[in-house]
């Protein structure tokens, strides 16, 4: 049995019902716009992480992009991990994971979306890598204090940005150049997504697939994952 089949109907409805005010990203522009499906139909994922990067901050978003199953059972991301070595990396809570790629191999997949957790890195190497992908790809997304890292390359500078709200008046003393919001869960630039602390990198990500793909797949996904998307509250 296709494990979607699984899924009571009106779980997956109320879910629905949810989404579209939940999903909504702050934009201070225009509203961010479908992306286009790759050709062969494969979203490609990178997340970067190094030393201390945070578990929910990877996993959340990892979680949803692999559980996105379509009607005729594709499940169209495929993800990978990217690290400055291909040596065994220490997350958050001791949790041990051996990156997939190192910076600057040759066989490294080529990505459609990047994403950042936090994490110590903020090394030349990995500032260079976020602004060497500006334009050739569809999204940059942040999760949590990743924000700072989008931040530090300049990426974000002239753009609106969100991050975890323990963190505001850092990040806005630290990077004036970045309009920070304040109270989203998510904020969309079109091609940059930052979202705020821990979970929200669920919700931003949920938002993602609503571009790829639509609204309703994006709530059979929170479905499938029993996620209870929160509603913006202004």
């Amino acid at each position: 049995m296709n494990r979607r089949t699984l899924l009571g109907a009106s779980v997956a409805a109320s879910v629905a019902a949810a989404l579209p005010q939940a999903l909504r990203a702050a934009n201070l522009g225009a509203a961010a716009p479908p992306i286009k499906l790759p050709a062969d139909g494969k979203i490609r994922v990178a997340f970067m992480i190094s030393s201390g990067a945070n578990v929910i901050d990877l996993a959340g978003a990892w979680e949803t992009f692999q559980d996105v199953m379509l009607p005729n059972g594709d499940m169209p991301f495929e993800l990978f991990t990217i690290s400055e070595t291909t040596s065994i990396v220490e997350m958050t809570g001791g949790l041990r994971i051996e990156p997939s790629y190192s910076f600057g191999a040759d066989d490294i997949p080529r990505a459609n979306i990047l994403v950042v957790g936090a994490q110590s890195d903020g090394s030349e190497a990995f500032m260079k890598i976020l602004r060497d992908v500006q334009g050739k790809i569809d999204l940059t997304m942040s999760v949590c204090t990743g924000a700072f890292k989008l931040a530090k390359s300049g990426i974000l500078d002239g753009k609106s940005a969100t991050t975890h709200h323990d963190y505001y008046d850092q990040f806005a003393k630290a990077y004036p150049k970045v309009t920070l919001v304040r109270g989203e869960r998510f904020v969309d630039n079109g091609s940059i997504i930052t979202a705020g602390g821990l979970t929200s990198g669920i919700s931003a990500a949920l938002h993602v697939i609503s571009r790829y793909y639509d609204a309703p797949t994006a709530a059979k996904t929170a479905a499938y994952m029993e996620f209870t998307p929160t509603p913006r509250t202004a």
